[in-house]
């Protein structure tokens, strides 16, 4: 049972106490916790203490709360949960890996070039990177993006850090709902992207045009035009995206949104690899 301190020196002396528990390699994370924890548990002390017969509310809830030891639920829980997305991101990056094996000696790749890659330093960073991105998350989901990317990375022979650590992040911070969007736009519009010296000049011409059509296809119902704003506000914010005008009106579809060309790696990274037979 976890009572609250007494005072402030009390907590600080919880906090140590805490730190030599917690020798887990979340140590860092879990410290966090508990310094942000502290002020509130030393408040709770002050209103527990300080409570009369006519407070008898405070003292039960703050009863309540110390005997559920929520500190202490926050180191287990926390270790436990990273411990299994590490789990969980290590073999899906496995099964995607031997995926991408099978796929490339189908095709003829030496397979010393396959273990030359996951062996870089390149590819390593970029498993640093999903591990700390790890911590970020609790869906399994996302955890899959990663390794994904991580796969098709190595595949693709383009394992630059910098680039995966922006698709990373993204992997982790986009809901299901902006991937979907993403890949309609993406379908719609990666033939613009995909031509030969795209003329900047027509450029933007092109993705009227483009969007106009999308829109034009029924790909958005004016009725979820709110869940869309979100979305695209989302893959804009990642660097996927980009809105070229405002319409002041309430209808959606109408600003213009172009398919970036990160947009377009990052939404074909998160495709599964095909074995071929």
């Amino acid at each position: 049972m976890m009572d609250f301190p007494e005072n402030e020196v009390a907590a600080d002396n919880q906090r140590r106490r805490m730190e030599g528990i917690s020798k887990s390699p979340v140590g860092g994370v879990i410290e966090n916790v508990i310094s942000v924890a502290r002020p509130a548990l030393a408040v709770g002390s002050a209103l527990v203490a300080s409570a009369s017969a006519t407070t008898t509310g405070l003292v039960v809830a703050g009863g309540i709360v110390g005997g559920l030891g929520i500190v202490d639920w926050f180191r287990k829980l926390g270790s436990s949960k990273v411990s299994e997305n590490l789990e969980a991101l290590g073999q899906a990056t496995e099964d995607a890996l031997n995926r991408v094996e099978n796929t490339l000696r189908e095709h003829g790749t030496d397979v010393d070039k396959i273990k030359t890659r996951i062996e870089s330093d390149e590819f390593k960073n970029g498993m640093a990177s999903a591990v700390l991105q790890a911590l970020r998350t609790t869906q399994e989901n996302r955890l899959t993006r990663m390794a994904l990317i991580l796969a098709n990375g190595v595949k693709e022979n383009d394992l630059e850090p910098e680039s995966l650590d922006d698709m990373m992040r993204a992997a982790v911070e986009l809901k299901e709902a902006d991937i979907v969007l993403l890949g309609k736009i993406y379908e719609s519009q990666k033939s613009l992207l995909k031509q030969p010296r795209s003329n900047p000049s027509h450029w933007f011409g092109e993705i009227q045009t483009y969007w106009d059509r999308f829109v034009d296809s029924g790909a958005l119902d004016a009725s979820k035009h709110l869940a869309y704003r979100s979305s695209l506000s989302r893959l804009e914010s990642c660097g996927l995206i980009q809105k070229f005008r405002q319409i002041d009106t309430a209808a959606v579809g109408l600003e213009h949104y172009a398919l970036l060309e990160e947009g377009m790696k990052f939404y074909e990274r998160l495709q599964e690899i095909a074995i071929q037979r």
